[in-house]
């Protein structure tokens, strides 16, 4: 449950940076000069140009992200029913930081001058809207999976009856054991689509969130299978038919 605490820090935090962003794109403002620091420290103010619609890329993503942050917050509030299990504390500690720098992440890759005295001109290309389709898809998914977890510990007037664990049956937890998890990567691969494939940097972020989302799928496969004698042998851990 403290996981709350990830989504609360990502919903103000990258909140923040969104608002940043918008005001630099749509009033001319400047970001602030820590903002222009880092595009220094990294070679953003050596663009002159905008390659790529990249301020359109970025301001979307960071949107999708912010998005991501309040509707996972509104999950964990109000829809999970979380057992007593405890979180290490350099996961905590990691976690926090983690929300922290996916949103500078997706920042650092609008070029430092982003108006450069011309008219405003955002468009959307077709990456957006495939990588918009994408992630309004997995997040249904991912919505109704955390749902079904937590209905096997509610009453059918909607009360907590027991934190113990059971089976899950229905949409994608037919394949897999996380569907939830696997829903979680091919959220941050819309994103990598909408910033147009080609971002090195976000790419390197999904495969991060691959391999943290695999092992922590793979740990509850394990589980299940060792807990109850007739869990459905024809599931995945992560990938449907695959992994």
């Amino acid at each position: 449950r403290w996981f709350i605490h990830f989504y609360v820090v990502s919903v103000l935090w990258n909140g923040f940076l969104l608002i940043w962003l918008l005001r630099a794109e749509f009033l001319g403002e400047s970001l602030p000069s820590w903002i222009q620091h880092m595009h220094h420290a990294f070679g953003r103010d050596s663009q002159s140009e905008d390659m790529g619609n990249e301020h359109s890329s970025a301001l979307l993503v960071l949107l999708l992200l912010w998005l991501h942050s309040c509707r996972r917050l509104a999950e964990c509030l109000w829809t999970s029913v979380f057992s007593n299990g405890v979180i290490h504390v350099v996961q905590y500690c990691f976690g926090l930081g983690y929300y922290i720098a996916v949103g500078l992440t997706v920042l650092c890759q609008v070029p430092a001058n982003i108006r450069n005295g011309k008219e405003l001109s955002v468009q959307i290309c077709w990456y957006h809207i495939v990588g918009i389709m994408m992630y309004i898809w997995a997040s249904l998914h991912q919505h109704r999976c955390l749902a079904i977890l937590a209905n096997l510990r509610k009453s059918k007037s909607g009360k907590v009856v027991s934190l113990s664990h059971s089976v899950p049956f229905g949409d994608w937890f037919e394949s897999v054991s996380c569907p939830h998890y696997f829903a979680e990567l091919l959220i941050y691969v819309s994103m990598a689509i909408t910033l147009g494939f080609q971002n090195v940097t976000w790419w390197c972020v999904v495969i991060y969130v691959l391999f943290n989302q695999a092992l922590a799928a793979v740990l509850c496969h394990e589980f299940y299978q060792k807990n109850f004698s007739s869990y459905p042998k024809q599931r995945k851990a992560f990938i449907p038919h695959v992994f």
